[in-house]
Formats: structure tokens, sequence, C-alpha cells
């Protein structure tokens, strides 16, 4: 394989993470293209002798500091973020939603690896502690539904509903008012999760976090797609992680929101 197929394949995966990390498409996706086009200009930087999938992740959080990447940080806000320093949130998500190790999470944060571990537990606890959250499952498969149930409720959440089609989706979305959705994208009669959570955000405002078995169909920065995304079949720690970055950026964001799109969808 080539270095422009290996950086190509890795890409819906950085798009992913930037994503997760500033909580929108737009930004995200704009952090990922400014990381590109250095790239093509300054080739070298990228280290042979190292695997692409960490050179990449490496140089973009060479190129994009906290303050660049995401806006609430270089805004100095306080609250409930403050609990979550963006290196805590950075090792979580690397980790747990990325599959790096610790080592490799060191390498690209330029940290010292034995901090990594303390960051992953302190995030956890974090997200245990602050972030308890009304929440809505759609998800036409009962094993897997009951298993992000399982998850969801560990975290200290409160799961109002777990529904299987498109008005379902819609009706009880309406009733309970959820503050978190967790959506897969083929439901069970034959309906779209994303047109039932496009619907649900014309009413409310609420984060979404989409699984799916395909991400890299979703992580293409050409259309209106998903900020938060996890992959079947996930783990348990994924979806930790997912749901903290989600919860955090949401509720910071309160009424001055960065951008319209900051819950779910955006414009590339």
């Amino acid at each position: 394989m080539s270095l422009r197929e290996a950086l190509v394949a890795e890409l819906p995966f950085l798009r992913r993470y930037a994503r997760a990390l500033t909580g929108s498409q737009s930004l995200g996706d704009a952090a990922v293209r400014e990381v590109l086009e250095a790239l093509l200009e300054a080739p070298e930087e990228l280290q042979s002798d190292k695997p692409v999938r960490i050179e990449l992740f490496r140089i973009f959080h060479r190129l994009w500091q906290p303050a660049m990447v995401e806006p609430l940080a270089s805004k100095g806000r306080s609250g409930v973020i403050a609990q979550f320093p963006v290196v805590m949130r950075q090792s979580l998500l690397l980790t747990a939603v990325e599959g790096f190790s610790e080592e490799e999470t060191a390498t690209i944060l330029g940290l010292n690896s034995g901090d990594i571990g303390t960051y992953v537990r302190d995030a956890r606890s974090a997200i245990t502690d602050a972030l308890s959250a009304d929440v809505l499952i759609i998800e036409d498969e009962s094993i897997i539904a009951l298993h992000i149930k399982q998850i969801v409720e560990s975290l200290g959440h409160n799961v109002v509903g777990i529904v299987r089609t498109h008005s379902e989706a819609v009706a009880a979305a309406r009733e309970k008012r959820p503050e978190l959705v967790l959506a897969d994208i083929s439901l069970a009669d034959g309906s779209s999760g994303i047109d039932a959570v496009k619907e649900i955000l014309t009413e409310q405002d609420v984060p979404v976090i989409f699984i799916t078995a395909f991400p890299e169909r979703l992580l293409t920065g050409a259309r209106p797609e998903p900020t938060y995304l996890i992959t079947k079949p996930f783990e348990p720690e994924t979806v930790i992680a997912t749901i903290g970055q989600a919860l955090l950026l949401h509720r910071q964001q309160g009424d001055e929101k960065i951008t319209s799109d900051a819950g779910t969808f955006s414009e590339a």
C-alpha cells in the first residue's frame, strides 16, 4: 500500500476523532483539511519508520492545539468543562474510541506514557460523577439495545425508553424529552435512524450519538453527517467516552451554541 493509500484509509477515523473532540462536523473536518494541506506541503513531517495511523494523529495534534480545535476552551469557559481538561478528554477518546494503546497515545500527544492511564481513569470517573442524563435508545436489535442500556445505566444515566422504528423514536422523544439520544441507522421497519433523528431535532436540541457497522460511509466530509459515531461491534469504553464528550460539550454550550449543528449534523 502506498503512503497516499494508507493516509486515505485512515482519514475517516481522523474525521471521527476531530468531530468528537470539537463537537462539530464542520470544525472537525476543517481541522483535518488543514492537516492534509500541511502534509502536502511538507510530507517529510511523516516519520517513515512509524505507523501511518499514529503519525497522522500525531501531526494533527502538533498542528491543532486545544485553543484552535476547541472553541469552548479558547473562550476560557468554566463550569462542567473545567472538570475535564482537554488532555484528559483527548486521552480518553484516543484510547477508548480510536483504539490506540497508552504508549501510542503518549506519542500522539507528546506526553509521558505513564500519565495517559491516569488521565483516562480520571476522565472516566469525572463522566460518572458529573454527567448523568435521561437517555433515549433507538435500536432495533434487542440484544444490542440491552447491552447499551446496561452500559448507560452503569454510568448513572436513566434510560427513558428503547424504541425500534422511526415513528416510535419521534413519539418517544416528544414525550420523554431526553437529554441524549443513542441511535442506530437501520431500524426495524426499514426506516432510517438518521431520518428519525432529523425529525426529532426539528423539535428539540439534543446531542445524538449514532451507532453503525460502517462508520466510514458517514465520515466522508462530503455532506451533512453525524458528529458522534460508535462502530459496531463496540466496546463499553467506546460508548462511555463518546457519551461523556457529547454531553460535556452540549451542556457547556447551553444557550450560546458554537454552531447550529453542535448536537449532531452540520454542513461540511
